[in-house]
């Protein structure tokens, strides 16, 4: 006969845990605090579209890190992604105008309806520009209960005047964590990017700067290319991923305030 636990038993086991973890842990909430397990992962996943927002940060007429976002979605849009690019022309300087403003309800509306981004930057001066920093400063952490940015994937990016550098994409990458983003190890830095593009004549005869054969363009399909398996790794479980003890405690301590104010 197989052997099987009675309720009863797995109530005193789990009291034994319990007792146990109060001696070895003491400043842990037993009620809050949960064992991972693969079982608590999503089965069922999506199979819609992955939903990608592109973010560059120049207003320059021959603006290359727009450049390269437009190359970034094509690829998405050939790995069968859907595709957004947020036009940051005309939208204020954090603190100058309020959020009803349309290009602050346009960034934040793009930004709740991705599953992912992609931040390119220049580096001016050592670091990203002020127009690629606003844009992430007009994003916030919350909106009510609605966490825009957490748990979804971003690739930072960048393109270089000069010699290839680092500094922007390191900076992208802490206010990535910052917002509470799974920000893939990949990334792309572009030196010299004013060398890397060509115009090309298409089919209506227009012309169009498109990005040249090389290491640089391959490292940029790289990128996206991981960008979208995290995603299709990762959107169905986002949730669950940055669910945080701390957060569960201070919410059972704060429903306790709200209970018990009603019972005075």
């Amino acid at each position: 006969m197989k052997n099987s636990k009675k309720p009863g038993l797995n109530n005193l086991i789990e009291d034994s845990e319990s007792q146990s973890l109060g001696k070895n842990l003491p400043n842990i909430n037993p009620e809050q605090f949960k064992i991972p397990s693969i079982t608590d992962f999503k089965q069922q996943l999506s199979t819609h579209k992955p939903k990608f927002v592109l973010l560059y940060g120049s207003l320059r007429e021959v603006s290359y890190s727009r450049l390269v976002v437009e190359e970034c979605a094509r690829l998405l849009t050939a790995m069968g992604a859907e595709v957004k690019i947020f036009n940051p022309t005309g939208l204020p300087l954090p603190d100058t105008e309020d959020t009803t403003h349309p290009k602050v309800i346009e960034l934040r509306d793009l930004v709740q309806w991705s599953e992912g981004m992609v931040w390119c930057s220049p580096e001016r001066h050592g670091s990203m520009t002020g127009i690629m920093k606003a844009q992430i400063d007009w994003i916030p952490l919350s909106l009510g209960a609605v966490r825009p940015t957490q748990g979804k994937t971003l690739a930072v990016m960048q393109v270089c005047g000069g010699s290839q550098s680092f500094n922007t994409v390191n900076q992208l990458r802490i206010l990535g964590r910052w917002m509470r983003m799974i920000t893939i190890p990949n990334q792309s830095s572009v030196p010299k990017a004013f060398l890397e593009f060509e115009d090309v004549e298409d089919k209506q005869g227009n012309i169009t700067k498109r990005m040249k054969p090389s290491g640089f363009y391959l490292r940029i399909v790289d990128v996206m290319e991981e960008l979208v398996r995290f995603t299709l790794l990762t959107r169905d479980q986002s949730d669950y991923l940055v669910d945080r003890y701390s957060e569960r405690v201070e919410s059972a301590e704060e429903l306790m305030k709200r209970v018990n104010q009603k019972d005075l």
